[in-house]
C-alpha cells in the first residue's frame, strides 16, 4: 500500500475552507437577531472575498515568478545547445577541408 502525502498546497486551502464553514456556522448559531446574523455574515463575506483576493494575487505573483524563471532557464540553455551546435558544425568544416586538403595532395 502506497502512503500519499498531502502537498501543503492542498492542507492550507483544507484548513482555510474547514475555517470558514466554522465560522459561518457560528454566525448561524450564535443567539442574536435575524439583522444582526446577516450582518455578521455579510462582514464575514466581504473579509473573505478579501483574503481570497489577496491568496489568489500572491499566487499568481508566485506563479508569474516561476514562468519567468522557466523562460530564462530555456533561453539559457537554448543559447548553450546553439552555441554547441555552432562549434559542431565548425570543427565539421574544418575536418572536412583538412580531408579534402589531404586528398588533393
Amino acid at each position: 500500500m502506497r502512503d500519499e502525502g498531502y502537498s501543503s498546497g492542498s492542507v492550507l486551502l483544507s484548513f482555510l475552507l474547514g475555517g470558514m464553514v466554522g465560522a459561518g456556522l457560528a454566525l448561524l448559531l450564535a443567539p442574536q437577531s435575524g439583522e444582526e446574523t446577516r450582518k455578521r455574515i455579510r462582514e464575514f463575506a466581504e473579509d473573505t472575498k478579501e483574503k481570497a483576493a489577496g491568496y489568489v494575487d500572491k499566487t499568481k505573483d508566485k506563479i508569474t515568478s516561476y514562468v519567468d524563471d522557466g523562460k530564462e532557464f530555456y533561453e539559457q540553455k537554448k543559447s548553450l545547445v546553439k552555441s554547441a551546435i555552432d562549434a559542431g558544425k565548425e570543427a565539421y568544416e574544418k575536418e572536412k577541408e583538412r580531408l579534402s586538403r589531404e586528398e588533393n595532395a
